[in-house]
């Protein structure tokens, strides 16, 4: 056998060698990922699931399982990843296996109810809203921490807040419950009594004036129409609570464009233009615009406002009733031209 032939079967062997490994290499190590993504692993998500999930964003999709089963792993660990352009399948085994989540962002803004707040959480992270909502309105939570079923809504600062995707439902609603307490600081709680409102009342007008208007600018302006009339004894006839009132009594859903003359006579303690006061409680979710509102009322003497129909989403206010009677006279004409009779 010539030198030469050795030779040659010796480099084969070695290229074949090199081959192999490299090709090995390339399954554990290579880049995969060919586009940064999200991967949401579901608790009843196995291995094949995953392998599937990453398909499209994978140049070795058929490299996954061996690796996962040269490193042992049987069951990944739900939760929300990040898969970065250029990972491999070894990272990515690594990552199920720990569960090494990327934190996700959780928003909600002023929802009505709590249905809706559970809803639309629900959509952002694992729980669902059933869960959610059985969470918040837990008997035990309620009472240790002086909420009714109907006050809880107040405890929810409309914000962007971030997560792991797989928080439980009662985690969420403990850290909400911590971001509640960090809200209303010294600072806040200093104002509220200023004004002679408890945290709760603060957040019920606030709930109020949410609904009066969508317009921020004008928000500390109704607050302290608001707070004029509390100070004065006068009934708050806030439309917002009628129409309240009105869908606790046909349905959260039930469309109300315009209060009539009857509507003002809803038995309902919620309807502030037969009891004085504040209602019993927040009649909405409301915003930290709506809540510094309240808590910084601009200082002046209306007691009247009517929606204005030359500034369309905003308001007219007057200090007296026969300039009120005479916006109110205009806006109702306004209405009945526009069709708008419910």
């Amino acid at each position: 056998m010539s030198k030469k032939f050795i030779i040659a079967v010796i480099s084969t062997i070695l290229f074949v060698g090199i081959v192999i490994s490299y090709n090995y290499y390339q399954k554990i190590f290579g880049e995969t990922i060919t586009k940064t993504t999200l991967l949401f692993v579901y608790p009843s998500d196995n291995l094949q699931n995953v392998k599937e999930k990453m398909s499209p964003f994978s140049s070795h999709k058929n490299t996954f399982l061996f690796v996962a089963a040269q490193k042992n792993l049987k069951q990944p660990k739900p939760g929300c990843y990040l898969l970065k352009k250029g990972m491999s399948n070894n990272e990515i085994v690594n990552m199920l296996r720990v569960g090494n989540q990327t934190p996700v962002k959780v928003a909600f803004n002023n929802q009505d109810t709590l249905e809706k707040l559970a809803g639309r959480i629900s959509h952002q992270i694992a729980a669902d809203s059933i869960s959610l909502l059985d969470s918040f309105l837990d008997k035990k939570f309620l009472t240790e921490n002086n909420f009714t079923e109907k006050s809880v809504l107040g405890m929810f600062i409309p914000n962007s807040y971030e997560f792991y995707w797989t928080i439980s439902a009662d985690n969420f609603r403990n850290r909400m419950l911590k971001e509640y307490k960090r809200f209303w600081n010294s600072e806040r709680i200093a104002k509220a009594k200023a004004i002679n409102l408890t945290i709760n009342e603060v957040i019920t007008l606030a709930s109020i004036v949410q609904k009066e208007t969508a317009q921020n600018s004008e928000r500390p302006t109704i607050a302290g129409l608001y707070l004029n009339r509390l100070k004065n004894g006068w009934p708050l006839q806030a439309d917002p609570t009628v129409i309240y009132a009105i869908r606790e009594k046909k349905g959260q859903d039930y469309s109300v464009k315009r209060v009539l003359t009857k509507d003002l006579e809803l038995p309902s303690k919620y309807n502030t233009y037969k009891h004085k006061g504040l209602p019993p409680t927040l009649i909405a979710m409301p915003d930290v615009s709506a809540i510094d509102a309240v808590l910084n009322a601009e200082k002046h003497a209306y007691f009247y406002m009517c929606a204005s129909i030359e500034k369309i989403g905003f308001h007219e206010f007057s200090k007296s009733l026969y300039q009120h009677n005479r916006n109110a006279i205009k806006y109702q004409r306004w209405l009945s031209k526009k069709g708008v009779n419910r």
